[in-house]
């Protein structure tokens, strides 16, 4: 409807949402400003009063929250309190993690707190590919901690979290595609996605740029120069069913918005509800049924692209 008649105010509240554990991260990822510490917004960790204002400010028509934004969920000392305050609510929980803090004891606790689903980046099946493009990390503890984590499941008898080992494709690694399917298998996850790489500087190329172009979020002009492969139109259903919520209680219009350029407001100072319905979400939203391609976390979104799965 809002597409449609255009209009830019909102009465219902969003029904999914992200909330940021922490921006910290042991790792660092070449394309992640996270990973490489260059935010200019201030590294630290969700606290847990401030979480149950999250929550509560919501509302009750919530019924999603990917606790992941930027950062490594699981450097949260408190990570799965979190996560349970949600389950008590019946809200469906999703995290993402690079898994190198998952110990046989921290699987047991992972499960046993209700998340739902859990996205374990994977991305390389041998240490040299794996370290292109996770720097700093090690193939061997995500395995491991994969291990643990099928292996908690069973042990307990529990369908939840449904394990998905993600592979973003980039062109150290393409050649591994169909080998790591066959790992998903072998190892009993639930399901294995690939997935396209933003990539901020790619209108000469860049040397993670898949070879084929089938896996990559850019094409090749006449020119030469590469240009993303989909159209940008002027609408955005994110704006009107979702919402980011960064570790210290700002409210972004969504997860390209990776250093809070655009807050939209904070509820530390001011209602959930209130930010959703002010004049500047509104005015933001009107700027994507207008000119969205003036928006510059729009230039690069991924909204329309292929999901392998």
């Amino acid at each position: 409807m809002a597409k449609r008649f255009k209009k830019v105010g909102q009465n219902a509240l969003p029904y999914a949402a992200s909330i940021e554990p922490t921006t910290a991260c042991n790792l660092g990822c070449p394309e992640c400003p996270s990973g490489l510490k260059q935010f200019t917004r201030p590294t630290g960790k969700l606290d847990l009063k401030l979480h149950e204002k999250m929550l509560d400010q919501l509302g009750k028509q919530l019924f999603y929250i990917n606790y992941y934004f930027q950062g490594e969920p699981f450097l949260h000392p408190q990570f799965l309190d979190l996560i349970k305050a949600a389950h008590k609510r019946k809200i469906y929980t999703a995290t993402s993690t690079n898994a190198h803090f998952i110990t046989e004891s921290k699987a047991e606790e992972i499960v046993k707190s209700g998340l739902d689903r859990m996205i374990i980046s994977i991305d390389g099946l041998t240490q040299d590919t794996y370290e292109q493009y996770r720097k700093q990390g090690k193939l061997e503890k995500v395995l491991e901690g994969t291990k643990h984590m099928v292996a908690a499941k069973q042990k307990m008898q529990r369908k939840t979290p449904h394990l998905i080992f993600q592979f973003l494709v980039v062109k150290p690694n393409e050649h591994e595609i169909d080998d790591v399917f066959k790992l998903g298998k072998k190892m009993k996850v639930d399901e294995v996605r690939l997935k396209t790489a933003q990539l901020y500087d790619y209108e000469n190329g860049n040397p993670l740029m898949p070879t084929n172009e089938k896996y990559a979020r850019y094409r090749k002009t006449k020119s030469g120069k590469y240009v993303p492969k989909y159209n940008l139109k002027d609408h955005c259903w994110r704006m009107w069913s979702s919402t980011v919520l960064t570790w210290d209680g700002k409210v972004v219009p969504c997860c390209f918005d990776k250093d809070a350029k655009h807050v939209l407001g904070d509820i530390t100072q001011t209602p959930f509800k209130s930010v959703w319905n002010h004049p500047q979400y509104a005015a933001f939203r009107s700027q994507i049924f207008n000119d969205r391609a003036s928006i510059d976390i729009c230039k690069n979104c991924s909204e329309g692209t292929k999901v392998w799965a």
